[in-house]
């Protein structure tokens, strides 16, 4: 799952980073709206964890625009405000939920998981290909009805591509959505990763579901 943070209270944004990457979540910050507009615009996130004070456009601002632009990913705003006009007016804006400062990590990690599990119901909470199903919530995949045992990572990277399937995936879209924008897409780590998945979805069976598309990427397609 990957999430982007935008605050711009860099320990709070710390805080809230390691806690998730603790948790197995890809995490991506922006420190100001204009930031995290641009990044939420332009990548595939799970969620999108929003302060409402920000520099240079207010997280009300951003939330409005994504949601005229057609951006559906579920928003929870952070604020350090209770008034009961603020929270409606977050909630006006399009976002799904707030959660009011100072919180313990664990109430935002349950608010998290919260709207994670709304988001999955409303998508359908198992995703299927071939005979691989992969159920978001639980984060358990099968293939044949054989449970498949996969690292954070693993899980990650095959939810990517069942969810994009028949679809050309390059290195650089990988390492975006199932690390983050700043990682070194030329390093092998993809390829190594793509590899051990392998050996866990394909090895057995004698129908291959991921192909190579030499010098592009990987493709998640039958035959």
């Amino acid at each position: 799952m990957r999430v982007l943070v935008v605050e711009d209270e860099k320990k709070v944004a710390s805080f809230i980073k390691r806690g998730l990457e603790e948790e197995d979540f890809t995490v991506d910050v922006a420190f100001d709206g204009e930031e995290g507009l641009y990044l939420a615009e332009n990548n595939p996130y799970d969620i999108i964890l929003m302060d409402l004070m920000l520099p240079k456009k207010d997280g009300l601002e951003v939330i409005k625009e994504l949601r005229t632009k057609d951006v559906t990913t579920p928003v929870l705003c952070l604020t350090a405000k209770d008034a009961v006009e603020d929270i409606v007016s977050g909630l006006d804006s399009g976002s799904d939920d707030y959660l009011t400062k100072p919180f313990a990590f664990s109430e935002l990690l349950a608010r998290v998981k919260a709207l994670l599990r709304r988001s999955a119901k409303d998508r359908g909470a198992e995703i299927y290909f071939a005979d691989l199903r992969l159920d978001p919530v639980s984060h358990k995949v099968w293939r044949s009805d054989q449970e498949i045992d996969l690292t954070a990572k693993e899980y990650a990277l095959l939810e990517y591509f069942m969810r994009n399937p028949n679809q050309v995936l390059t290195r650089a879209m990988i390492a975006e959505h199932v690390w983050d924008y700043t990682f070194d897409s030329f390093t092998n780590i993809i390829d190594v990763y793509v590899n051990y998945l392998r050996k866990k979805v394909d090895r057995d069976f004698d129908k291959k579901l991921i192909h190579t598309v030499r010098g592009v990427g990987y493709v998640l397609k039958e035959g």
